[in-house]
C-alpha cells in the first residue's frame, strides 16, 4: 500500500474533522511526511489522536488545536531537544511542542526527534517509557 493510501486510510476521518482547511492540509502534510520518510513506523489511531508507533512501543503523536499542531514525543525527548525546539521558535510544554499554524515548520528537527525515540526506544517492551 502506498504512504498516501496508508495515511488517507488510517487518518481520514482525524483529517476530515479538521474543519480549517489550511489546519487539515498541514496536518495531512506532516503525516505524509512521517509516513514517508520512516516507512516501517505504524500510522494509527489512539486516544484520538494520529500517532506513529513501532514494534509497538509510542513514538510520536499530533493534535490539532486553534493555534497551532501539537506535537507529542514524550517528556524526555522534549527536554533533550529543548533548545532546538526554542531556536525553531516553538513553545513547548513538558509533554507537547506547540508548532503555530502560521510558522514553517522544522522537518530536520521532526526527522531528528523521531530518529531519536526510533533508537533510544529500541529495546522497549512498554507502550510508553516507563520513567
Amino acid at each position: 500500500m502506498s504512504v498516501g493510501a496508508v495515511i488517507v486510510k488510517v487518518f481520514s476521518e482525524f483529517l476530515t474533522n479538521i474543519k480549517n482547511e489550511h489546519h487539515r492540509t498541514k496536518t495531512e502534510e506532516i503525516l505524509f511526511w512521517v509516513k514517508n520518510k520512516f516507512p516501517n513506523l505504524v500510522a494509527e489511531i489512539k486516544w484520538n489522536q494520529p500517532m506513529f508507533t513501532n514494534e509497538g512501543t509510542f513514538i510520536i503523536a499530533f493534535s490539532v488545536a486553534k493555534h497551532h499542531l501539537a506535537v507529542a514525543p514524550e517528556k524526555v525527548v522534549i527536554d533533550r531537544f529543548s533548545a532546538q525546539i526554542i531556536d525553531a521558535g516553538y513553545k513547548h510544554t513538558q509533554q507537547l511542542i506547540q508548532i503555530p499554524w502560521g510558522k514553517e515548520f522544522d522537518f530536520n528537527l521532526l526527522a531528528e526527534i523521531i530518529s531519536f525515540n526510533i533508537t533510544d526506544k529500541a529495546d522497549c517492551t512498554t507502550f510508553w517509557r516507563k520513567n
